[in-house]
C-alpha cells in the first residue's frame, strides 16, 4: 500500500476511469453518470488510516463524510455490512436458504420496500443527501472491488438505509418467536430449528454506561464510560468529520452511517439496552363471518387486514424459490402467533425516518439542551442513554418512544385487544419518563438495570412512574457499579478504566456463603462432605474476584452455570429472580450436587477441579466468518473477566463449543472507551480483536491482548495526534 495516494492511482480507479470513458459501448448512460459522480465525490473525501487500522474519514460536506465512512466500512468487512441489510430487509433466505425463511417473514411484517421508498421520497433534503451518499459509497466500493462478491445485494439504493435506521426495530422485532410465527403461518416444511443449548450459555445482553461529574474527577472534567456488550465484531470503530461541522468518533454498527455510541468535540453519548416495556402484545378475539376473520373491539367487529408477502429463498441447487404468505393485522399491529384461542398482535415502534434523523442529529449536538432537542423526535425505543459534556453536565435519559398506557393492565403479558382501554394513548413526554440531570451524588450509571438506582439515593423514585417504565429490575452489575462508584471522589480516565474492569463478582458474594452453609450443615457421614472438602476450602477463602490465575473463579463459574441450568425452569411467579431461586428455592441438595457435577466436569476436561481461570476462559479469532469456529488446538489467549451474569462489569460471554473443552467468548465487551471532556476532549479505547475482518490484515487481531487486559489505547481524535500515527492516506477508490 502506498502511504500517500496523491502520488498513485490504483488499478481500481483506473478501471473506473476506463468504464467512464468507454461506457457507451457497454453501459447505460445512467451507469456512466453514476460512475462519474462516484469518482467526483471520492475526490472530496480523505480517509486516513491510523496505526491500528482505524479509519478517520473527512469530507467537504456531511454527505461526503457518509460516502467515505461507509466505503471504509466496506473495505474492512463488506460481508457484515451486507448481512446486516439482508437481515434488515428480510432477504437473508436469498443467501442462506429456507433456514432463514421465517426470520425473513418476521422482518417483512414490518419492513415494506414500497413504504420505505415513500418515506425516502418524503424525507427532508439533507437526509436524502445522506442516504444518497450512503448508497453511492457502497456502490462505489463494489465498482472498485470486483474481487468482492456480494451474496445478494449487488446494488444499494438510498431508501434501504431506512430499514436499519436506529438499531431498535431489529431488536424489537426479534421479540417475535420464530417457531410460533411458523406455527401460525405455515404448517408445511421443516420446523424452525430449536437451539438446544443450556440457558447458562446465553450471555445477558446489554451494556454499561457511567458518567462522572466534574466534582468527582481529579481534574474537574466530566468523564464518560462507553462499554457496549454485544456480539463481537458487531461494530466498527471510526471517526467521521466534515467542513460542515461534523466530527464524531466511536462505535458504528456495520452498514449504518452514524456513530451509534461515541463522542464529538463537546458531548458523549452511551446507549444501554432498556428495561422499559415498549413492545406489547394484544390478544384479539376472532370471529369469522362468511369465511373472513374479524376481531372484536369494544362493541363492534372490525375487519382483520390481510395482504400477501413473498419471501424468496435460495434452493440447495442454487436456484431461487419463493413462498407466498397471506398475513394478518389488527389496528394494534401484525398478527404473530396464536394463544388460548386468540390471535396475538404485536405493537412496536416503526418510525424509520425519524429514527434515522435522531440517530444522525444527536452526533452533531453540542450540549445537553441541543441533545434533548433532538430527543424530541421520540424515535428511540430500545436505549437508555448516559450523557456527558464539556460544560460538566451529566444526564440519564430513558427511551424517548414510550407509549402511554393504562397502568391497571400488566403489559408484560398479552392484554385484551377487545378492550379499548388497553390501547396505546400517544407517547409520554420526555419529562414523564425517569430522567436525571446533574444529580448531587456526582455520578450516573446504567447496566441495563432499572433507572431507580442510577444515581444512588438521588435516583428517580419507582413509585413516581407507571410499572411499564421498567420490567428489568436490578441486576448484579448494577450493584457492582454502585459499589465502585461510591468508593472514590477523584476519578481520572485511568481510574474509571480500572472501575470498568473491577474484578469483584457480587452474585457469587451472595451465592457462595449459602453454599458454604449447605456444606457445613451436612451430616458427617454424607458422601458429599468428603468429596467436596477441598472445593469448599478453596471457595471459603475466596475474595470473590476474578483473575487469570484464580482457581476459585473457575470452580465458582462451573458451579454457578450448573445450578443456573437446574433452576432456570423453576416457576418464579412470586416475582423471584433466578438469583433468588438459586439462593433459596433451589435447596441445599441441588446446590451441593451442582458443585459435585461441576467438579466432575472439570476433572473430565482438565484433569482436576482446581484449574486457573485463564486456562479455561479464552479469546480466539481464527477467521473472518460471522459465526466463528473454535479449536482448542489453535492459538488463543486467556481472559480474566467472566460473564456479566455474575456481576462482572467487564463482560465475556463464553462457553464450550462443539469439539472444545475450553470456554471461548463470542459476546460481551466489544468496544470500550473512556472519554474526558476537558478543554480538548480526549479518549482511550479498545475494540475486540481488531478493526479489520480480513485475517490477512495486520489489524485483524492486533488489539486482542489489549482487549483481554483492559489496556485501552489512546484515541487519535485530533489532527496533531493522528499526524504521528498515520499508516495510510487515500481517497476512496485509490
Amino acid at each position: 500500500m502506498h502511504p500517500d495516494t496523491r502520488r498513485f492511482r490504483s488499478p481500481y480507479s483506473l478501471a473506473l476511469a476506463c468504464l467512464i470513458a468507454f461506457a457507451p459501448t457497454c453501459k447505460t448512460q445512467a451507469q456512466t453518470a453514476d460512475a462519474a459522480r462516484w469518482q467526483a465525490q471520492a475526490q472530496a473525501v480523505t480517509i486516513t488510516r491510523d496505526d491500528w487500522g482505524i479509519a478517520h474519514v473527512h469530507g467537504k460536506t456531511d454527505a461526503d463524510a457518509v460516502f467515505g465512512m461507509v466505503y471504509a466500512q466496506a473495505e474492512d468487512d463488506f460481508n457484515r455490512v451486507e448481512t446486516n441489510y439482508l437481515n434488515a430487509l428480510g432477504r437473508l433466505a436469498e443467501a442462506e436458504g429456507e433456514s432463514a425463511l421465517w426470520r425473513d417473514l418476521r422482518m417483512k411484517l414490518f419492513i415494506d420496500p414500497t413504504v420505505l421508498k415513500q418515506r425516502y421520497a418524503a424525507s427532508p433534503r439533507w437526509l436524502k443527501d445522506l442516504m444518497n451518499a450512503w448508497a453511492d459509497g457502497l456502490n462505489y466500493y463494489l465498482a472498485t472491488h470486483p474481487q468482492t462478491h456480494p451474496r445478494v445485494i449487488t446494488h444499494f439504493e438510498p431508501w434501504m438505509a431506512l430499514s436499519f435506521s436506529e438499531g431498535s426495530i431489529g431488536g424489537d422485532i426479534e421479540r417475535v418467536s420464530l417457531d410460533k410465527l411458523q406455527a401460525f403461518y405455515g404448517h408445511d416444511g421443516e420446523p424452525v430449528a430449536a437451539v438446544d443449548t443450556p440457558s447458562s450459555w446465553q450471555e445477558p445482553s446489554g451494556s454499561n454506561g457511567i458518567a462522572i461529574a466534574p466534582k468527582l474527577s481529579a481534574d474537574g472534567h466530566a468523564l464518560l464510560l462507553i462499554n457496549p456488550h454485544t456480539s463481537f465484531f458487531f461494530r466498527s470503530e471510526l471517526q467521521m468529520s466534515s467542513d460542515a461541522g461534523l466530527d464524531a468518533y466511536g462505535a458504528v454498527t456495520w452498514g449504518q452511517f452514524f456513530v451509534y455510541q461515541g463522542f464529538n468535540h463537546h458531548i458523549g453519548w452511551m446507549h444501554t439496552s432498556t428495561g422499559a416495556d415498549v413492545v406489547d402484545e394484544f390478544a384479539e378475539t376472532i370471529v369469522r363471518k362468511d369465511g373472513k376473520p374479524f376481531y372484536r373491539y369494544g362493541h363492534e367487529l372490525r375487519s382483520i387486514t390481510t395482504h400477501t408477502i413473498d419471501v424468496p429463498f435460495r434452493k440447495p441447487d442454487g436456484s431461487m424459490g419463493n413462498r407466498r404468505f397471506t398475513v394478518y393485522a389488527s389496528h394494534h399491529g401484525p398478527i404473530v402467533r396464536a394463544a388460548d384461542g386468540k390471535w396475538i398482535a404485536i405493537a412496536l415502534m416503526n418510525k424509520p425516518m425519524e429514527a434515522l434523523e435522531q440517530s444522525w442529529l444527536r452526533t452533531k449536538a453540542s450540549d445537553y439542551a441541543s441533545y434533548m432537542k433532538v430527543a424530541e423526535l421520540k424515535a428511540n425505543s430500545s436505549n437508555n442513554t448516559i450523557f456527558a459534556d464539556d460544560k460538566g453536565e451529566i444526564a440519564y435519559l430513558h427511551p424517548q418512544f414510550i407509549p402511554r398506557r393504562d397502568d391497571r393492565f400488566d403489559y408484560t403479558k398479552p392484554v385484551d385487544g377487545s378492550d379499548p382501554a388497553t390501547d396505546w394513548k400517544g407517547l409520554h413526554a420526555l419529562n414523564e419518563a425517569p430522567h436525571l440531570l446533574n444529580p448531587a451524588n456526582g455520578w450516573i450509571a446504567n447496566t441495563n438495570n432499572w433507572p431507580y438506582s442510577a444515581a444512588a439515593q438521588y435516583s428517580p423514585k419507582r413509585e413516581d412512574y407507571p410499572r411499564y417504565m421498567d420490567s428489568a429490575g436490578e441486576n448484579p452489575r448494577g450493584l457492582h457499579a454502585t459499589r465502585v462508584l461510591s468508593e472514590r471522589s477523584d476519578f481520572t480516565m485511568t481510574s474509571l478504566i480500572s472501575a470498568a474492569f473491577d474484578s469483584y463478582l457480587p452474585a457469587f458474594a451472595r451465592q457462595i456463603p449459602v453454599l458454604l452453609a449447605d456444606y457445613d450443615a451436612l451430616p458427617a457421614n454424607d458422601p458429599l462432605r468428603k468429596k467436596l472438602t477441598g472445593q469448599i476450602a478453596l471457595l471459603r477463602h475466596w475474595d470473590y474476584r476474578w483473575g487469570i490465575a484464580s482457581m476459585p473463579t473457575t470452580l465458582a463459574v462451573f458451579w454457578g452455570d450448573m445450578l443456573w441450568d437446574k433452576v432456570d425452569t423453576f416457576d418464579t411467579h412470586e416475582g423471584l429472580s433466578i438469583y433468588d431461586v438459586m439462593a433459596t428455592k433451589a435447596g441445599s441438595q441441588a446446590r451441593l450436587q451442582a458443585l459435585s457435577e461441576a467438579s466432575d466436569r472439570l476433572e473430565k476436561d482438565f484433569g482436576s477441579w482446581g484449574v486457573p481461570w485463564g486456562e479455561v476462559n479464552r479469546f480466539q479469532r481464527i477467521d473472518g466468518a460471522i459465526v466463528q469456529p473454535f479449536n482448542d488446538a489453535k492459538p488463543s489467549i486467556p481472559v480474566p473477566f467472566t460473564s456479566s451474569r455474575w456481576g462482572s462489569l467487564a463482560s465475556f460471554g463464553a462457553h464450550r463449543w462443539p469439539g472444545t473443552k475450553r470456554y471461548y467468548g463470542t459476546s460481551g465487551n466489544s468496544f470500550v472507551a473512556v472519554v474526558e471532556f476537558g478543554p480538548k476532549v480526549q479518549a482511550r479505547a479498545v475494540t475486540a480483536g481488531g478493526e479489520s475482518g480480513h485475517p490477512g490484515s495486520p489489524h485483524f487481531n492486533d488489539e486482542a491482548e489489549r482487549y483481554t487486559t483492559g489496556n485501552l489505547r489512546t484515541v487519535y481524535f485530533w489532527p496533531e495526534q493522528l499526524k504521528e500515527h498515520t499508516e495510510r492516506v487515500y481517497h476512496p477508490g485509490a
